[in-house]
């Protein structure tokens, strides 16, 4: 009995093994492509957008006078250039609409995200002349797409200049004459979206930011500003961020949803793997102990490459299909083998009632706890406590000296 107590621990130990190795390629594999994936979605789609307030000024021609070099000698020469006054932004009224559409690539989901932008900025020409104002709006990011872009202001759409970072437009404005410049485009990012009041601490006046999602889940990242006020709208959320005169180092963000992860969740469960086959192995030894059934080590080989055949296939399917669908069909796979064989070893009865059973509890439930993150270690607790419960109670009253004795002889 000792020694194929002792063999039953070896097969145990060397699956133990093969689970770390199997978990440690899957973290291998979702995350050393993890980078050239993400690079991979934000070329095709675009990446993580931030936003600046629209620049606003006016300018206009002037002379100067500069020191030159002709001729060994240091003369005056005048130099015409561009001056640049920038104007206050005297109220913001901005709305950003929001659809996620998730796009996987290997092992990993990535939150993409379709965005309307458009706002409204009041400005004043504080001069005492009618001035050439220009307006720039730095796009939220190079590498993305965007679709109808336009400035205008008081209704009057501006001729846009458009650069590799920003769009610009021109017109004259009044003396003392105020203004609304109007921005809008459509664009697509990854992941998180950001509305930068600049590069420190910044003022905004009469500022109004109004975020509509059709998706709950989203987050607001750590140094950031939560919405002032926010409200359930049909499947997604309205959030408002309403300030009079704020001043403030930090931004306004929304983190997108995340959806489950198929590598690390397969990597993680199979990290977990040896805790099941523990449980699995104790039950079945202790009941086939009781019930004088004869499983040689070897039959406790095939049952732990049974349990191995789940994660494999798991983890070189997830990628392919649907975690839910790959987890239900190695599931299957794998109780199927097992019950398959111990009818052949033991019985039917055995095959189902006791063995099936126990893979179901101690390989599919345990593993499906790791779907709800946080209650993983307190259903597998639960799950222990009354196994140990069970386990207990059905063995309180046999005399194992006699049990193994009888096995011994």
């Amino acid at each position: 009995m000792v020694k194929r107590i002792a063999a039953i621990v070896v097969i145990f130990g060397c699956s133990s093994v093969a689970w770390v190795i199997l978990g440690s390629t899957i973290f291998y594999r979702t995350y050393n492509a993890g980078t050239s994936l993400t690079e991979r979605v934000a070329s095709s789609w675009g990446a993580p957008e931030q936003q600046l307030p629209p620049t606003i000024g006016y300018e206009w021609q002037r002379t100067e006078q500069v020191e030159v070099q002709e001729h060994g000698n240091t003369v005056l020469r005048p130099k015409v250039t561009t001056a640049t006054k920038f104007v206050t932004v005297d109220g913001s009224q901005i709305t950003a609409d929001f659809h996620i559409d998730y796009r996987q690539k290997g092992l990993l989901w990535f939150s993409t995200y379709m965005l309307d932008f458009a706002g409204a900025y009041a400005f004043q020409n504080p001069s005492a002349a009618e001035q050439n104002f220009v307006f720039r709006l730095a796009f939220p990011a190079e590498r993305a797409v965007y679709d109808n872009v336009q400035l205008t202001v008081d209704g009057t759409p501006l001729t846009l200049d458009i650069s590799g970072k920003e769009a610009t437009g021109r017109t004259k404005i009044a003396s003392g004459a105020k203004g609304v410049l109007r921005a809008s485009y459509r664009s697509q990012g990854l992941d998180s979206w950001r509305y930068q009041f600049g590069s420190s601490v910044a003022q905004a006046r009469d500022f109004h930011l109004t975020v509509k999602t059709d998706f709950d889940g989203f987050d607001f990242p750590e140094n950031s500003l939560s919405p002032t006020e926010k409200k359930q709208a049909g499947d997604g959320w309205e959030l408002k961020w309403n300030y009079q005169n704020l001043v403030s180092g930090f931004d306004i963000a929304l983190k997108m949803p995340q959806k489950l992860q198929p590598g690390p969740l397969a990597g993680r469960i199979s990290y977990f793997a040896p805790v099941s086959l523990f449980f699995f192995f104790f039950l079945v030894f202790v009941l086939s102990t009781l019930r004088g059934i004869d499983l040689h080590p070897m039959n406790y080989f095939f049952l732990a490459c049974a349990f191995f055949a789940f994660h494999l296939l798991l983890a070189y399917s997830a990628d392919r299909i649907s975690i839910h669908a790959a987890f239900a069909i190695s599931s299957a796979v794998s109780i199927l083998l097992v019950i398959s064989y111990l009818r052949l070893v033991v019985n039917w009865e055995f095959a189902v009632r006791e063995a099936g059973i126990a893979q179901l509890i101690y390989l599919v439930l345990f593993s499906y706890a790791f779907f709800f993150e946080g209650l993983t270690g307190l259903a597998v607790t639960i799950g222990s406590i009354l196994t140990l419960f069970v386990v207990m109670q059905i063995t309180g009253r046999i005399r194992w000296d006699e049990k193994f004795a009888k096995r011994i002889a």
